[in-house]
């Protein structure tokens, strides 16, 4: 860690760094960036859809980073109610976008998973073990949360996986 760094953190620590001190500048030498020899460039899979400005994941490095993947099907239709359907639709979404990325459930690390309901956490978790093999789940966080960007979303995951 330099110097800069240091007094930086230090002074941001003790709450110093709003009540006036000064920290010394950077000389444009430090500015520059670090040289990106062997560093791999982020590799984006799938485009927009329905106009949203995101991309289904993001590979950078070893790690597939998937976004909130909602239940449409292959023409864009959603079984409305309907959150088996539902579930399994976003599972199939998910199983496609890892397929893409070069990796499958068995790498995924994390998921997240959003519901709109509760009483579809019991059926959720049904429904998800099926796509884990012996047992071997990745770490996860549901919750319940008050609406989706859909008003027919009853759900949305994400994940992080680990390249093959």
């Amino acid at each position: 860690m330099n110097n800069h760094a240091l007094v930086a953190g230090l002074l941001l620590a003790l709450g110093l760094a709003g009540a006036g001190f000064i920290l010394p500048r950077e000389t444009e030498a430090q500015q520059k960036e670090a040289p990106t020899v062997g560093v791999e460039p982020m590799e984006y899979i799938g485009k927009p859809v329905r106009g949203v400005p995101v991309s289904q994941a993001v590979k950078a490095g070893n790690f597939v980073f998937v976004s909130g993947t909602p239940a449409f099907d292959a023409n864009g239709k959603l079984a409305v109610g309907d959150f088996p359907a539902q579930m399994k639709q976003a599972m199939e979404n998910i199983t496609a976008v890892l397929k893409t990325a070069g990796t499958s459930w068995d790498r995924v690390v994390k998921t997240n998973v959003l519901l709109v309901r509760s009483s579809d956490f019991a059926e959720m978790n049904r429904i998800y073990a099926t796509y884990f093999a012996d047992g071997k789940f990745p770490a996860r966080t549901t919750s319940v949360v008050a609406g989706l960007p859909h008003p027919d979303f009853l759900l949305e995951i994400e994940c992080e996986a680990v390249l093959k």
